[in-house]
């Protein structure tokens, strides 16, 4: 589990969002709204620390392990602070093929950070992603967990970074 020894709060707002997401189920079955819970969470805040899991566990009573099990086990969580614009690249085989591993290469050299990393400016974090599901386009990418963008060749990648700085 990640180490924050804040104590997290959910706010009157966020009760009410997690009520919705509750409402959707059973009333003896409202662990299943652990991972509308946790989006929730990290649209609000950015990523999804282990007090904020605690505090989604105490919500829907289970047991937090069991929160920190669907925050590990997926990864569209952020277990820690990401940038403004977290960019998942797919490195699986379809999308190596038509040079992903290079576009991933090319996001890091431009940004000056490893994988996994973000830059200095704060803006951007680079990961590799298991497959998107749309191989017939690689190499893809998603942008903030919501966008997918394909043929990310490097003059598209220039491209796409530097619309979202001028956007920041």
């Amino acid at each position: 589990m990640k180490a924050d020894h804040v104590s997290y709060t959910l706010s009157d707002a966020t009760r009410a969002r997690f009520d919705r997401e509750v409402a959707k189920y059973p009333a003896d079955q409202r662990q299943s709204a652990v991972m509308g819970c946790l989006s929730i969470i990290q649209q609000e805040e950015g990523w999804v620390s282990s007090s904020a899991e605690m505090a989604v566990a105490a919500y829907l009573g289970m047991p937090p392990i069991a929160v920190a099990e669907v925050t590990t086990f997926y990864n569209m969580y952020n277990q820690e602070p990401v940038g403004k614009y977290k960019l998942s690249l797919c490195t699986n085989l379809p999308c190596q093929l038509r040079d992903g591993q290079q576009a991933l290469e090319h996001l890091c050299q431009r940004l000056g950070v490893q994988e996994g990393g973000t830059s200095a400016d704060g803006l951007f974090t680079v990961q590799k992603t298991e497959c998107l599901g749309a191989c017939a386009d690689a190499p893809v990418m998603l942008v903030n967990d919501r966008q997918m963008v394909s043929f990310m060749s490097k003059d598209r990648l220039d491209a796409l970074l530097d619309q979202l700085k001028n956007e920041a």
